[in-house]
């Protein structure tokens, strides 16, 4: 048997414990992989919550939380090509991430690069490859002015960090409390509020080209204003609205050549992780609390075996 932090049933931090399990048999194309470390995101606390995917199957519980991880190959499963036991790798799980083992699909997994460690690239499926697909699909050239609303957040500080690696003049909202991050990056900081878009208008004399959003509701619609051609305004948490908006949602890849191109990006230093937190498996709640509160400075991963 082997451990695995999962949600018995959807609701609150209550319902979830740290449950034995066998490891999983890998099928067709899938390897299974013993967890080194796993990244923490806002939609492992949602999916508990209640919230699935477009198209993924309901829940079959208990659901080991967990959408991103490394680790090194156990076994790989029929048809696998081009992985081996022993590699090390990184992708989006099909079962879990928060446990000793889990299945990634080879179509969303990539090689740990040299350089990089096991805590960090478990930190790239989600938000660097989300920031890799916005800041791709609005493909604002050189000398541009890009907003970033929620930039001081995993998606959010990669996509200023790939966008100034571009060229792009950047601008970014997020709470006092991570102006100094934000900065950091080189984005121009802008707190929420009253007079928010005037207060981006100033922090961009010249205009904004594009809006990547990680914010949604009253944010996004607020800051659409700012950006005359609706095809510039894309976002990752608002899909609804901006629909409304005359904008479209992030259009994610998912698929491994994605990966291969953020963890190039991490190895070089474009995407570097900024990790401020690591905990054992036995505290992946403390771990998904971190993330739940809104708080987090960075990235949250956990670290699972040695």
């Amino acid at each position: 048997m082997a451990k695995a932090y999962a949600f018995t049933r959807h609701g609150g931090p209550e319902v979830e414990a740290l449950i034995d399990r066998e490891p999983p048999e890998p099928g067709p194309g899938q390897l299974l992989v013993k967890v080194r470390a796993a990244g923490v995101n806002p939609v492992d606390h949602k999916l508990r919550g209640g919230y699935r995917r477009p198209g993924q199957a309901p829940a079959e519980l208990p659901e080991v939380l967990g959408s991103e991880a490394s680790g090194v190959v156990e076994r790989t499963g029929p048809g696998v090509e081009g992985f081996a036991v022993g590699d090390a790798v990184f992708g989006s799980t099909l079962t879990g991430g928060y446990a000793e083992y889990t299945l990634l699909p080879v179509t969303v997994a990539a090689r740990v690069p040299e350089g990089l460690s096991f805590v960090e690239a478990a930190t790239l499926p989600v938000a660097a490859a989300t920031a890799y697909d916005g800041v791709r699909q609005l493909a604002l050239p050189a000398g541009s002015t890009l907003l970033v609303t929620g930039a001081g957040g995993g998606v959010g500080g990669n996509a200023v960090r790939l966008a100034r690696h571009l060229g792009l003049r950047v601008v970014g909202t997020a709470s006092d409390a991570k102006k100094d991050v934000v900065e950091s990056l080189g984005a121009v900081h802008v707190a929420p509020g009253p007079d928010l878009v005037e207060r981006i208008r100033a922090a961009a004399p010249d205009g904004v080209d594009g809006v990547f959003d990680l914010v949604g509701g009253d944010h996004l619609r607020a800051v659409a204003d700012v950006v005359a051609d609706r095809t510039k305004l894309i976002t990752a948490g608002g899909k609804q609205i901006v629909t409304e908006l005359g904008g479209s949602a992030v259009a994610r890849a998912r698929d491994a050549a994605t990966l291969d191109a953020v963890a190039e990006l991490a190895a070089s230093g474009v995407l570097r992780p900024h990790i401020t937190a690591t905990y054992p498996l036995d505290r992946a709640g403390e771990a998904l609390r971190a993330v739940e509160s809104g708080h987090a400075l960075g990235k949250v991963v956990i670290e699972v075996g040695p």
